[in-house]
């Protein structure tokens, strides 16, 4: 028995160096690979545990990341905290929602979802700002509602959100990309740790795992923000990067979900 706990434990502890280095490098997929990596590599078997326990990891990892990428300036704070405090009252509502339904049906909506999204990266942003954001009355109403509806999202599906997110503040909000890869964290951080808490109180998480999962995601993240960092002379780079991921793990789970990949 403490040989399997030991493989186990290894497994969370290399996965979630994975998840870390997803969140540093993009800002986003560690809770869209953490659900999958523990139910089908570290071996969970309830989706809505692996759920639970990844939003309060991937929480952790985000907010560890979060300091690297504000020392690297890629954190536009007011945009950031406007956008996270809209979306924490979109997550509870919409994690509440979530937890009602069926996993492999959400598992099934959130891939469609996660290609929409990776399609829409790859278009060209309508604005790029540049430098600081002064936070106009229509920019703040524009910030909050993003926030709340990629809040709802994120907390439908049980994610942290940031493949939700940094599109949202690419395409919505007209951050940079690096600028919305550091932001997200904040969000992310956020949103996750609010779903976190409701899937708690329900009994969904593995303390265990999830610590160990904090672990080697912060570990994991410090690699993938010294990457972010040399991938930002290329912004096309970032937004391909960040496409490819998010198109294999819908393709990944839709073949799972519909059953071409065994349980």
């Amino acid at each position: 028995m403490q040989s399997i706990d030991v493989v186990r434990d290894g497994l969370a502890l290399v996965c979630g160096g994975a998840v870390g280095f997803s969140l540093g490098l993009i800002g986003g997929g560690g809770s869209v690979l953490a659900v999958p990596l523990l139910l089908y590599v570290v071996g969970m078997p309830d989706p809505h545990m692996a759920i639970g326990t990844s939003a309060l990891a991937v929480a952790a990892n985000a907010f560890a990341n979060l300091g690297p990428h504000a020392r690297a300036g890629n954190v536009r704070w007011g945009p950031a905290a406007v956008f996270a405090a809209g979306g924490v009252l979109g997550a509870y509502a919409g994690s509440s929602a979530g937890k009602a339904f069926d996993g492999q049906r959400l598992l099934l909506l959130f891939a469609l979802l996660m290609l929409v999204i990776a399609a829409l990266m790859q278009k060209p942003r309508r604005f790029v700002v540049g430098g600081p954001i002064h936070l106009t009355a229509p920019l703040v109403a524009r910030f909050a509602g993003a926030g709340l509806g990629t809040g709802l999202l994120a907390g439908f599906f049980g994610i942290g959100g940031g493949f939700l997110i940094v599109p949202a503040l690419t395409l919505i909000c007209g951050l940079a990309t690096l600028e919305a890869i550091g932001s997200s964290l904040l969000s992310v951080g956020a949103f996750g740790f609010t779903t976190a808490v409701n899937y708690g109180i329900s009994g969904l998480i593995d303390w265990t795992i999830a610590v160990i999962f904090i672990a080697g995601g912060v570990a994991g993240g410090a690699v993938g923000v010294a990457s972010a960092g040399r991938l930002a002379r290329n912004r096309l780079a970032l937004n391909r990067v960040f496409g490819a991921i998010v198109i294999s793990v819908a393709l990944y789970m839709l073949a799972h979900s519909t059953g071409l990949i065994g349980g």
